[in-house]
């Protein structure tokens, strides 16, 4: 198939990773910091502070300045087990005890937010959960659909009109009084907010830095990701106000208005879509920016595009065809595992550390933060060892510390430790999971792959708190789930294809075509990986390695 050659020769042309695809880099992996924002946005925005019952005669408002510890309060409000005043019942004046009418909050670290406004606490506590997992389904939507429609219509579209439409929800949820008008904008805010732009900026990156930057560029966008969620942290405790703090938030979309002009198309889609001059004239656009100086035939490269005869089963490639054939069939669902695993395991063993005091926002902060080593490690071995050992060893790692961490005493320094260690695990593993998922899959449904495992993922985090209601029959069940989950699909892994230093697939044949007979049972056994294995051998095809690399 000759476009495989001599599209891997025209974006050779731009190198590895230049001027040009630095600037275009630096466009696309903004939309990781608003993902990241808005994902977690609810835990300051809807917050859940401290509360207790409103006690006639004793408070004045939900405001009440009244010393929780006072003998006042003690003598109205039973004690928990624990020894800490029960958040949701009081003693009434037959001394028994009744659930709360009306609450009063801790304003130590928030004035207000959408829980204290709609009493989101004790019976009604489910309507914030719920809030939050309407996100989440927005997310799983848009990971789907706007990843299929992003693999007809372009990468670009979709990125920017998500931008745009992001912008405008999440600064127009900060005015919304009404609780279900408030879910169906957050919905759409999932959508467009943390999938539309974010994976369409994810694969815009795969498919425009060389081979060997691959590694540094997605691990970058997790480390932004987090970085996202860093600044909700950081913004919440600027703004105390949650309307404000919404705006802000909101106000991030701010970041995407130059896209419309600055954000080039993938040469790479373009190609594939059979709109190869477009995709000449980007590259040689780049060309000029990285100051390079190589010539490109444009009249030689269009008339090799013109020959390519499957142009019309690239430009219709669609979702479905991801199962369409054994091998691409059985490489989607094990990546859709993999997907569903890591993001089950990374909820699990944070829900695993139990309650942690303090400030809430430097707790949020510190969250964020501790990702990172995971990252810095990740970017300096994946191109020595590989995607799929470090893929597979890290999530039975993280599935290990799950199941170990169900069995030691909650809130133990021991457990805290193996939990941490446990996320760090889990983490490199998440990330690597996006780099590999972008290698293994071919250009023309490489958008709609990527939709359906970050779908997966967010599937998976809608169930996990309906898997820790689990613990009412016993309290080891959920982490050991999340850990079984994790080591399956760990040892699953094994049977995918290794990706590292393997030209990218571009059509379906070469979908089905790549890693067949590759799995480390065949390499330990000794059995020589193919390369290039997804070209077929015709000298006339073949283009100059010297003149790529330059």
């Amino acid at each position: 198939m000759a476009v495989d050659y001599v599209l891997e020769d025209l974006m050779a042309k731009l190198g590895e990773f230049g001027r040009y695809q630095a600037i275009q880099f630096f466009l696309q992996v903004l939309s990781g910091v608003t993902a990241g924002l808005h994902m977690l946005s609810l835990v300051t925005v809807a917050a859940v502070p401290e509360h207790r019952c409103f006690i006639e005669g004793v408070d004045n408002s939900s405001y009440s300045f009244t010393p929780w510890n006072s003998s006042d309060i003690l003598a109205a409000i039973p004690l928990k087990p624990s020894g800490e005043l029960d958040n949701c019942h009081m003693y009434d004046a037959q001394n028994n005890t009744v659930a709360c009418k009306s609450y009063v909050y801790d304003r130590t670290y928030y004035q207000d937010s959408r829980a204290i406004d709609w009493d989101l606490v004790c019976d009604r506590r489910w309507l914030g959960a719920v809030a939050q997992t309407v996100f989440m389904l927005g997310v799983f939507t848009g990971a789907v659909t706007l990843g299929g429609l992003a693999d007809k219509v372009g990468r670009k579209t979709v990125f920017c009109w998500s931008a745009l439409l992001q912008l405008v929800l999440g600064v127009a949820v900060a005015f919304i009084p009404e609780y279900f008008s408030f879910m169906a904008t957050r919905f759409f805010l999932g959508m467009f907010g943390s999938a539309g732009a974010y994976i369409c900026g994810f694969v815009l990156t795969m498919e425009l830095v060389g081979a060997s930057k691959r590694t540094a560029c997605g691990i970058t966008f997790q480390a932004v990701f987090a970085g996202g969620i860093m600044l909700v942290a950081g913004w919440g405790a600027l703004f105390k106000e949650r309307q404000l703090l919404q705006i802000v938030y909101g106000l991030h979309g701010l970041l995407f208005i130059g896209h419309w002009w600055w954000l080039d198309e993938s040469p790479r889609w373009l190609w594939m879509q059979g709109r190869a001059e477009e995709a000449i004239d980007i590259v040689i656009k780049g060309l000029r920016i990285n100051g390079s100086g190589i010539p490109v035939d444009k009249n030689y490269y269009l008339q090799k595009a013109n020959q390519q005869t499957a142009l019309e089963e690239k430009s219709s490639a669609s979702l479905g065809d991801l199962f369409r054939t054994p091998n691409l069939r059985t490489k989607t669902l094990n990546v859709c595992l993999c997907w569903f695993a890591n993001s089950i395991a990374y909820y699990g063993l944070s829900l695993s550390a139990g309650k942690l005091y303090g400030n809430p926002f430097l707790i949020l902060f510190v969250m964020g933060l501790v990702e990172f080593p995971s990252y810095f490690t990740i970017i300096m071995i994946l191109d020595r060892l590989g995607r799929r050992p470090i893929t597979s060893t890290l999530m039975l790692a993280g599935g290990v510390c799950s199941i170990v961490a169900a069995f030691i005493t909650q809130g133990s320094t021991t457990s805290t430790a193996i939990v941490m260690v446990g996320k760090l695990f889990i983490a490199g593993s998440f990330a690597v999971i996006y780099n590999y998922s972008a290698e293994l899959f071919p250009t023309v449904v490489r958008n709609s792959a990527m939709g359906l495992g970050s779908m997966c993922a967010r599937f998976s985090g809608a169930l996990t708190p309906l898997i820790t209601l689990l613990d009412s029959f016993d309290p080891k069940i959920p982490a050991v789930t999340f850990g079984l989950i994790a080591l399956v699909s760990g040892i699953w892994v094994m049977f995918l294809p290794e990706t590292m230093d393997q030209p990218m697939p571009e059509s379906l044949e070469d979908g089905e075509n790549f890693g067949k007979g590759d799995t480390w049972f065949a390499q330990c056994a000794g059995r020589k990986r193919r390369r290039d294995s997804i070209y077929p051998e015709d000298p006339e095809q073949m283009v100059p390695l010297k003149t790529m690399n330059k």
